[in-house]
């Protein structure tokens, strides 16, 4: 296979984090990891590689992943600190630029789950060029890796926003785009007890919950609502490469996108 290189925008790409910004491509898009970040789980390139999002795992075990966007912040060592003391594990997606002004919050972070990347500054990605959003997913997969020495595989596109160019780039970059199947609507400035009963409303074995983590009204219903609600009802809190090795969806299942996942059975008693 025909292999070329990509030089990217180095001289756009802030001081602290240009070397090295060097992409190979060799069946895979591959951006350069910083020296100790790893190759990452083989699992999780395999369904990346097909290209297709992932919006919720298998119907046959009792793991549901909890994923939390736009961090990190200010509330990232307390929502690391109930996750400990609950023994449950979570995915963060996180924005570039608040890496760069605490790294030392997403190395905290992957103490507790698998992170992701959420664009460098938010962005709707709909609304660029491929040139645009890849610069948007490299700088931030480069800035976590150095951050935490943790190779990032995972990626959601800011307000869930994608179309053929994004999933296409995440696809080249060997990102996982990862959407959700249980909407917390916590974004929304709902109160604790609401977003709380919105998450268990939609629970189901293998459901992904998008929660957001700079809200304080998430981190109570977290804290006092969700997490006793999993323990009751025997469902594992677990991070996204997790769920792919306990219960992945099958690609039917993969295909059918939310559609799918909705139509899986509820939470038992």
């Amino acid at each position: 296979m025909l292999e070329k290189e990509l030089r990217v925008w180095v001289n756009s790409v802030p001081t602290w984090m240009s070397r090295g910004l060097v992409i190979t491509v060799s069946g895979l898009l591959l951006a350069a990891s910083p020296s100790g970040a790893g190759t990452g789980s083989p699992l999780v390139a395999g369904v990346a590689a097909l290209g297709r999002p992932l919006v919720c795992g298998g119907p046959h075990g009792r793991a549901v992943a909890l994923t939390f966007d736009d961090g990190p912040g200010p509330a990232s060592a307390g929502l690391v600190r109930i996750l400990q003391r609950a023994h449950a594990r979570a995915t963060f997606f996180l924005v570039g630029r608040q890496v760069a002004q605490w790294p030392y919050l997403a190395a905290r972070e992957r103490q507790v789950g698998a992170l992701g990347d959420h664009t460098w500054s938010h962005a709707r990605l709909t609304r660029m060029g491929v040139e645009g959003i890849s610069r948007q997913l490299v700088w931030t997969k480069h800035a976590i890796e150095r951050a935490t020495r943790t190779p990032v595989q995972l990626f959601r596109p800011p307000y869930g926003a994608h179309d053929r160019a994004v999933d296409e780039t995440a696809r080249t970059l060997g990102l996982l785009e990862v959407l959700w199947s249980v909407d917390s609507r916590d974004s929304e400035g709902a109160p604790a007890s609401r977003v709380a009963s919105n998450v268990e409303r939609g629970l189901r074995p293998g459901s992904i919950v998008l929660l957001h983590e700079n809200h304080p009204e998430t981190v109570r219903a977290l804290r006092d609502e969700i997490l006793p609600y999993l323990r009751a009802h025997r469902l594992n809190a677990v991070g996204i490469p997790e769920l792919l090795r306990v219960d992945p969806p099958g690609r039917k299942l993969l295909a059918a996108g939310l559609a799918g996942c909705l139509r899986l059975p509820g939470v038992g008693r």
